[in-house]
């Protein structure tokens, strides 16, 4: 019997991706021992060293979250997946969802809110701006919310919001607190317990240096205990921490594992290696490398004659966000920068669209060679379009 098929098979372009040298606002650059990792056998989803494998991530993301928390997994998904899983488990209908709005991911965290039946309360600040530890008292008290959401470092902005104290105000007034962390783990310094975060949600791909694909999540008991006492049943399925707690944990459903959903055997291998060169560096080494390697590429733009979009002591070291000199079209800059040299630097996002360039220095990427490299593409991108940079320093004596 002849079977034919009814579709022929199309004619695509031979598949060669481009070497490119990420520094935008992610992702960044994998780094080679991840790449590795990601080619080595892969093992069943339910196999016995899958799962010990998994115990090494919880145990090393505890280490780059600072947390004893039981439940800190790796979400199968993007770090919008683990944000959508914090609102999704945290949030029943009518709780009210107090969340911080100073970019663009603190407005996709109040839309994620309305979708799953929260009363969204909006703190609204200029981008690029964070909260002081009194604006959030007062909306606390004003509010009095079920959860309260801040991004701890805000991609679209470079901002990197305070924390201290926080966390004792949410327990005071009954609430949850959440965090986003997506561009600092490892980047800057983090602490869940010591800021009595209850629920906070990362990504690999920016100072991980893993490619996107899966994502940290952490609750502490506060947060196990609303999910576990929630009147409703969770309204996303693929998302149900009650489930996939059965799965990634001994007697986390009340029982034995559980199969829940075929885990990307590939990524967690990269997140595993990620996580391990983290803890082969030391945070606190780690910490101390993008810190300095930040504050010379802000130093060398400034001699640029170049202006920085946030207040030094509230400014990102994994993500710079410049203003973009008035008469430059900036998607012409990153354009020429992009086939030029193989760069990817980003524009601004949402409100900052047009007005700023975002670059990302992170994990691998936060090195002095690739400042070097970034700053003279800028400069000659900036130049095309009659931009005066001022006169050069001595720029390799100062990295």
């Amino acid at each position: 019997m002849s079977i034919k098929e009814e579709l022929h098979a199309p004619t695509v372009k031979k598949f060669n991706p481009p070497l490119r040298l990420l520094c935008g606002p992610g992702p960044g650059n994998a780094h080679p021992r991840v790449l590795s990792a990601m080619s080595l056998p892969q093992v069943g989803h339910l196999d016995p060293y899958f799962l010990e494998l998994m115990e090494d991530i919880k145990s090393l993301l505890r280490y780059s979250f600072q947390t004893a928390n039981d439940f800190t997994i790796p979400v199968s998904g993007t770090g919008s997946a683990a944000m959508e899983a914090c609102v999704c488990n945290l949030i029943e209908p009518g709780d009210i969802f107090l969340v911080g709005c100073n970019g663009y991911f603190g407005h996709r965290l109040v839309e994620m809110g309305k979708r799953y039946g929260a009363i969204t309360q909006p703190m609204i600040k200029p981008w690029g701006e964070v909260f002081s530890y009194e604006e959030v008292k007062e909306a606390v008290e004003k509010h009095k919310p079920t959860v309260l959401a801040l991004i701890h470092a805000e991609t679209s902005t470079g901002a990197c919001q305070p924390f201290e104290g926080i966390g004792e105000l949410c327990r005071k007034h009954n609430c949850l607190l959440i965090a986003d962390c997506v561009t600092s783990i490892s980047g800057v310094p983090l602490f869940l317990d010591k800021w009595g975060i209850d629920a906070a949600y990362a990504g690999t791909q920016k100072a991980l240096s893993c490619p996107p694909g899966v994502a940290p999540l952490s609750f502490n008991k506060r947060a196990m205990h609303k999910l576990m006492s929630r009147k409703t049943t969770v309204a996303n399925w693929y998302l149900d921490m009650r489930m996939i707690a059965a799965y990634l944990t001994e007697g986390g459903g009340g029982g034995t594992r559980s199969y829940h959903h075929t885990a990307p055997i590939s990524m967690c291998y990269a997140l595993r290696e990620a996580l391990e060169i983290v803890r082969e560096e030391g945070l606190e080494s780690r910490w101390r490398r993008h810190q300095q390697v930040a504050e010379s590429f802000w130093k060398e733009l400034e001699a640029m004659g170049l202006e920085l979009l946030v207040d030094r002591k509230h400014r990102l070291p994994t993500l710079t966000t410049i203003k973009v000199p008035a008469g430059i079209d900036p998607k012409q800059v990153t354009s020429y920068i992009l086939s030029k040299y193989q760069i990817e630097i980003g524009n601004g996002l949402g409100e900052l669209a047009g007005k700023c360039f975002r670059v990302g220095l992170m994990g691998v990427n936060a090195r002095s060679d690739i400042v070097l490299t970034v700053l003279a593409a800028l400069r000659d991108a900036l130049e095309q379009q009659g931009y005066q940079c001022k006169p050069k320093q001595k720029t390799r004596a100062a990295l």
